[in-house]
Order: C-alpha cells, then structure tokens, then sequence
C-alpha cells in the first residue's frame, strides 16, 4: 500500500514538471497589422523581448521560417547573472543573418558589472544597439525611424526609489520630440511599457509617432482565468500593461517576453514572439 502511495506521489509530481516544462516552453506566435501612409509595401517586424539567457532554438526556427525585415530585441538579452553570455553571442550572431537586428538595453543588462564590454560583444555580434540613439533607415522604399530608449529605471535603488515616490525619471522628451520632427513610420523601442502613459513624468503617447514596442511585464508571469495578468516590476498587482496592445497611433505593443527571471516559471503564460505586418494604408 505504501509503494502505491509512494508511486502515486511521484506520478504527481512527474505531470507537474511536464505541465510546467510546457509552460515554458511552448512558443506562441501573436500577429498584428499595421496601416500608416508612411509605408509603401509590406514592412514585416519580428518584436522579441525578456529572453534572460534563453538560446531558446524555437525562436531562431521561427524566425528563419517568418523571414522577417527588421528584428527589435526590446532589452533583457542576457539576464543579471550573465548567463548563457556566449551560446546568446552566438544566438545573435544567427539572427543577425536572417536580418537587421536592432537592441535595446533593459534593466537586467543594467546591472551587469561588465555593462559596457557586453555592449561592445553585442555590437561584435551585429546588433545595432540603441541607447538614446536613433537610426533612420529605408526598407522596400519606406522610412523608417528607430529610436533606442536606454531609461534609467533598471537598478534595484531605482525599484525601491519610486515606490517613496522620490525617484527622477531620465528626461527622454528632447529624443521623442527629435523623432517626432523625422518624415517616415515612427517607433520607440522602451523596455518600460508602463512609460507609455502611466508614469506622468515620461507619458510618450502624448508625442507624435506610430509604434512602442515594449517588454519587462513577463505578461504578468502568471495569468490566471478570470482574473489575468497578476504582477510586474513597476507595476504592481494585476498590471495594465502586461501584454497585448494599446492605442491607435502611436499604439503600444508588448511582448510577453521569452525568458524567465526571478520567478522560475510561467503560468497559462507561454513565452512569445510577436510579428507585425506594416502596410500601407489605403484613402
């Protein structure tokens, strides 16, 4: 009777470490369309996001399979601990031969103490890493400007700053306001989705441009029936901007992100990569 008890349990916990191991590792692919008259044919972006040290193989199959123009990484490539540092410098290195890599920094890469000798390997690699820099580029005959927000909300005092309410934003204004001036489809890749419009001090949709793409929510780790994305790192309980979309122009679009951080596992939450069909826009 005992065994059958003893086998029970590890049955148990043996679907459990499946169901988990499918949590995170099953790759959703979540698709959105575009229209702007800035763009003249079809502009396919590939939005990837939170990887934390992840060489995650069925992120490069599906990109070699979507064949996308432009490929955003929006920060957290490798995670505080600088893991998988190498097999991620060789990840890059792939998806840098399917096409254009952009990247941004996000809070995790912040806190490296080798911050700078990782920027120079990811450049090494073939990213273009944007931190407060723009790049305007032309893509099947449409401009497009790229502005790489490098914010200052990644250390752990920057956590513990703004829940005293004392914490000074980096002013991004004199940036946005330079990509508002630019002719072209417009994008501001900001780790941060809250920035969007919850945090006062920064609030880019008040400015003039198309696209943010953002991250660092995880989706809210846990999704739960009902209730839905449950927490995020400046954001609190039950976040707004977690994952999905917002807004018309400019509108926000958020990754659920790949990797995991400081919680080991997802729930009703599978890591994500997002495509976006830019089109052009018909009178």
């Amino acid at each position: 009777m005992i065994k059958i008890k003893y086998a029970i349990v590890i049955i148990i916990l043996l679907l459990i470490a499946v169901f988990l191991y499918y949590q995170d590792n099953k790759l959703d692919v979540t698709r959105y369309r575009i229209q702007s008259e800035d763009i003249k044919d079809k502009v396919k972006i590939l939005h990837l996001s939170d990887m934390h040290s992840k060489p995650f193989k069925k992120v490069l199959a599906q990109a070699q399979k979507i064949k996308p123009d432009l490929i955003m990484i929006i920060g957290d490539y490798v995670n505080d601990r600088n893991r998988n540092k190498d097999k991620m410098l060789e990840f890059g290195r792939e998806l840098t031969k399917i096409s254009r890599v952009y990247y941004i920094t996000g809070n995790h890469e912040r806190r490296l103490e080798n911050f700078e000798e990782l920027m120079q390997e990811l450049k090494g690699v073939g990213f273009n890493v944007l931190r407060d820099e723009m790049d305007s580029i032309e893509v099947k005959g449409s401009k497009i400007n790229i502005l790489g927000l490098d914010e200052n909300q990644a250390s752990r005092q920057a956590y513990a700053d703004r829940k005293k309410g004392i914490f000074e934003y980096k002013d991004e204004s004199a940036l946005i306001n330079e990509l508002s001036r630019k002719d072209g489809f417009k994008i501001i890749l900001s780790h941060f989705p809250e920035n969007f419009e919850m945090i006062k001090e920064m609030n880019y949709v008040c400015y003039d441009f198309d696209l943010q793409l953002s991250g660092h929510a995880h989706g809210g780790q846990f999704i739960l029936p009902l209730i839905g994305s449950v927490y995020s790192p400046g954001q609190g309980l039950f976040p707004k901007y977690a994952k999905g979309s917002f807004g018309t122009r400019p509108k926000l679009i958020i990754s659920r992100g790949i990797g995991n951080a400081e919680f080991p596992f997802r729930l009703f939450n599978h890591p994500e990569i997002i495509v976006i069909n830019l089109t052009r826009k018909l009178n």
